[in-house]
C-alpha cells in the first residue's frame, strides 16, 4: 500500500506532495526459538534494605537522620552487588574522617527530592571516587526506618531529577553522544528501577569528568 501526501495550493485546491512509502510491519526473526527465561527475582538490588544501625526516624522527616550515620552504615552494610566492600580503603577512611575534614569528605551535599511520589522526600546521597565515578545511594523511610531504595555507581557527566526520575548521563566512546540512564520508582519492587538506557546527543557545554592518572 502507497499513502499520499497532500496539501494546499494558493487557490485552496489539494496539491500533491507526491508518493511516501508505507510503515511495513516488523518481521520477527527466528519465531521457532524458545524465549529466554524469565531472570530469578528478589535478590540484590532488586529489594529495599533497611540500613542496620541508623536511628529511627518517628517524625516522617527523612532529614532529620543524620547524614554521616546513614553513610556510614551504609559502607559497613557494603554494596548491594554482592555485599562486598564498595569503596577502596582510602575512600572509607575519608568518608570516617568527614566530621573532622570536611575539606576532604568524598560525601556530596545531601539533596531531598520526592522521587516515590507520596508527597515526602527521600534522601539522595552522593559520594565521590578518585576515578572520578559516583556513588548513588536513594533512601526513604518505611515507617520510621531507614531504608535503602537504590544503589548505583556511574561517571556521570550530570545528575538530574525529572518528574520523580532520576536520570544519569554518561560519557561514551562516540564522539557527541553520551548515555543517558533513567531510574524511576517501582511500586512493585519498592526500589528505584532502570526504566530506560539509551544513547542520547551529548551536550557540548557540559565538560567531561576529570580522571586521576
Amino acid at each position: 500500500m502507497v499513502a499520499l501526501l497532500g496539501g494546499c495550493a494558493g487557490s485552496g485546491e489539494p496539491l500533491s506532495a507526491g508518493r511516501t512509502s508505507a510503515a511495513s510491519a516488523p518481521v520477527r526473526l527466528w519465531p521457532d526459538r524458545k524465549p529466554a527465561p524469565q531472570p530469578e527475582t528478589g535478590t540484590g538490588d532488586n529489594l529495599p534494605a533497611a540500613v542496620p544501625g541508623v536511628p529511627r526516624v518517628p517524625s516522617g522527616d527523612i532529614r532529620k537522620a543524620p547524614l554521616l550515620t546513614v553513610v556510614k552504615a551504609q559502607v559497613a552494610a557494603g554494596s548491594a552487588l554482592g555485599g562486598g566492600p564498595q569503596f577502596d580503603s582510602a575512600t572509607t577512611r575519608k568518608i570516617d574522617a568527614c566530621a573532622d575534614e570536611p575539606v576532604h569528605c568524598p560525601v556530596r551535599k545531601p539533596q531531598y527530592q520526592d522521587l516515590t511520589g507520596d508527597g515526602t522526600a527521600e534522601l539522595i546521597v552522593g559520594i565521590e571516587a578518585p576515578d572520578a565515578s559516583l556513588a548513588l545511594w536513594v533512601f526513604k523511610l518505611h515507617h520510621g526506618v531507614v531504608t535503602r531504595i537504590m544503589d548505583a555507581g556511574a561517571t556521570p557527566l550530570s545528575v538530574e531529577i525529572a518528574n520523580g526520575d532520576l536520570i544519569l548521563r554518561e560519557p561514551t566512546g562516540t564522539p557527541g553522544y553520551a548515555t543517558r540512564t533513567v531510574y524511576a520508582w517501582d511500586a512493585r519492587t519498592q526500589t528505584m528501577a532502570l526504566r530506560a538506557m539509551e544513547f542520547d546527543e551529548a551536550d557540548p557545554a557540559t565538560p567531561g569528568p576529570k580522571r586521576t592518572p
